[in-house]
């Protein structure tokens, strides 16, 4: 039998877009299960509307673009870009503030730029980062109170009728702020101990919260383990939260302790779920350390010293500006070289 020789690297077998987007689909439900035991039906009622509108935004699109719609559609990114807001936006949020996110990723920041692979921009925190800007009122005031699902959150038919009236804000008894806002704006005139008082910390770190974001971290943590992502952005995005919080938030009297900033916001959303998209991250595991910790750093300030209590899309968005200047002097080793090659090529062909 004749054996057929191939010259190394052995790649090994390519792993569909679409199967690597069904896998991160897949690990994000330990999250929406949290969420909704949690924080009640809004979640779960965003993350279908927020998808199906996506995809639909997508089909169109498409349409207009003479684009096959089918063979797009099945890559599962419109689903997750959707599926990404429906977890990020609040709970109770109207459904024109999910509906202009989601119309806003969908056309402005992944479509005009050519699709899939060409966006610089996360699209989801393109869209989430447009709303939070343009619709204050309702992006601040929509979160809902922690109340689990069988003892004090608002019914599916309730919950359905909030998020699909007019209305810009949900009834003041189910919402409340968020341990993160409620921090920040108590601590300048109470001590640790005061604010730590308000329903939303509860008993541990953050009521509902921390369940949250440990669900989220064990879905990472899947990723991971299957190796669809890698660990160096989400880790080096903690340990940017985490030193610039052990390095200036050592009072808390002053400025949010460092349980609050990795449990009670969407820290390890953001870590595990959003920074990590593969299109608009840094390429190079180097890169990817420096990108993840900028963007830890990056929320640590705004967070503090900011208007923003979360700060997750602001400082994604900015660090993908700056992906182009990391991947230019963070450039993976060609196989067959000791090291990489840094900058342009001069005249003479030495590196400059």
């Amino acid at each position: 039998m004749a054996l057929i020789q191939q010259s190394s690297p052995h790649a090994h077998k390519a792993r569909p877009t679409s199967r690597v987007m069904l896998w991160v689909i897949l690990a994000v439900l330990p999250g929406l299960l949290a969420q909704t035991l949690f924080f009640g039906w809004g979640n779960l009622i965003n993350v279908i509307w927020c998808v199906a509108l996506a995809m639909s935004t997508e089909a169109a699109i498409l349409k207009m673009r003479n684009k096959p719609i089918g063979f797009f559609l099945r890559d599962n990114t419109a689903a997750v870009t959707g599926l990404l807001l429906g977890l990020s936006l609040p709970q109770l949020a109207p459904w024109w503030v999910s509906g202009v996110a989601v119309i806003t990723a969908i056309v402005v920041a992944k479509q005009l730029y050519g699709g899939l692979g060409s966006n610089p921009f996360n699209p989801a925190m393109v869209g989430y980062a447009l709303v939070l800007v343009s619709f204050p009122v309702a992006m601040t005031t929509n979160w809902a109170q922690p109340a689990t699902l069988w003892a004090g959150a608002p019914g599916l038919s309730e919950t359905l009728s909030t998020i699909f009236s007019a209305s810009q804000t949900a009834i003041d008894g189910w919402t409340m702020a968020t341990p993160l806002d409620e921090y920040k704006h108590k601590i300048a005139t109470h001590t640790a101990a005061e604010v730590l008082q308000h329903p939303t910390f509860g008993d541990q770190v953050a009521r509902g919260w921390e369940w949250v974001n440990l669900a989220f971290l064990l879905g990472g943590l899947i990723l991971i383990g299957l190796k669809i992502i890698t660990w160096h952005v989400p880790v080096a995005f903690l340990a940017g939260v985490g030193i610039m919080s052990l390095a200036f938030g050592s009072n808390a009297d002053q400025y949010a302790p460092l349980q609050l900033h990795l449990l009670a916001g969407g820290t390890m959303l953001g870590a595990f779920f959003i920074a990590t998209d593969p299109v608009s991250a840094a390429t190079s595991h180097q890169g990817k350390l420096i990108y993840g910790a900028c963007i830890g750093i990056l929320i640590y300030l705004i967070r503090t010293w900011g208007n923003y209590p979360d700060a997750v899309a602001f400082s994604v968005l900015l660090m993908n500006f700056a992906v182009p200047f990391i991947d230019h002097y963070t450039p993976p080793r060609t196989y067959g070289h000791h090291k990489s090659r840094r900058g342009l090529p001069s005249k003479n062909g030495a590196k400059s």
